[in-house]
């Protein structure tokens, strides 16, 4: 695997409950500098809820979160200025320009507004977005929107990233430019949390794979050692393995059959 033994952050037996629910059922987890961890799981498998625990969105946990060494309930959350998010369904401030958020996002993370003006510039050139620095987000498309997003989590040049569904609505080419990104991050030892459906991008990119099944984790390793361990050919293979769905085929030939307004069997 990528990166030193340093450990970035640790889950020691994480627990939630939402009311008499359980979302998490004690988690285990060490990750390292350097490793592209892909979080994958069904809906409602806790993954979300793990990403806004360690990022100190949620509480009433029980159990262990520390991030840089630091247990995150001691009450020093500069840890924070150290961490890029990408959330999966983001709320921006669509009234601002992109060199307002940016820079706004910047400020927040500790950085001078010249130094976070002119990074956010650079970095919205590659995107191919400098043309519209000044431009009203909520004149965006959904993936120019996406860009500014990663963009805003990258702008202070965080240790550790959190991206949930990051390639949400980009064209073709912003996807490759994106998942390279990655990677090289990666190999600078960045360390990336990315969350994701889309079994081959998860498949392809990630140092380590960990598949969450109703709030426990079910499979932990390279994607090779998860085709050895399961035998199965892909990672959605193996996916549909571990969370017992193999009823994908039948479920589309009813939704076919029923469309074309034939009569469906069982």
């Amino acid at each position: 695997m990528n990166g030193s033994r340093e450990k970035m952050l640790s889950l020691t037996d994480l627990k939630m409950n939402y009311g008499n629910k359980s979302v998490l059922k004690g988690i285990n987890l060490d990750v390292y500098r350097g490793q592209i961890i892909g979080y994958i799981g069904p809906n409602g498998a806790g993954k979300s809820t793990t990403v806004k625990i360690m990022l100190g969105l949620i509480n009433g946990y029980k159990g262990k979160v520390e991030i840089f060494g630091q247990d995150i309930t001691d009450g020093d959350i500069t840890y924070k200025k150290k961490i890029g998010y990408v959330p999966e369904n983001a709320e921006l401030y669509e009234t601002l320009t992109p060199r307002e958020y940016l820079t706004f996002t910047g400020e927040l993370y500790g950085l001078d507004r010249k130094e976070a003006e002119h990074k956010a510039l650079d970095l919205l050139r590659n995107f191919g977005l400098e043309k519209v620095y000044d431009s009203r987000i909520s004149s965006f498309s959904k993936g120019m929107k996406q860009k500014v997003l990663i963009i805003s989590s990258l702008l202070h040049d965080p240790d550790l990233l959190f991206f949930d569904e990051p390639l949400s609505g980009l064209d073709a080419n912003s996807m490759m430019v994106v998942k390279e990104m990655i990677t090289l991050l990666a190999a600078a030892g960045k360390t990336i949390f990315y969350s994701s459906h889309i079994m081959d991008v998860v498949e392809k990119i990630s140092t380590r794979i960990i598949l969450l099944v109703e709030g426990e984790i079910v499979a932990d390793g390279t994607f090779e050692e998860l085709v050895m361990q399961s035998e199965q050919g892909s990672l959605e293979d193996i996916f549909n393995q571990l969370t017992g769905f193999n009823e994908h085929r039948n479920i589309a030939l009813r939704l076919v059959t029923t469309m074309a307004g034939g009569e469906q069997n069982g």
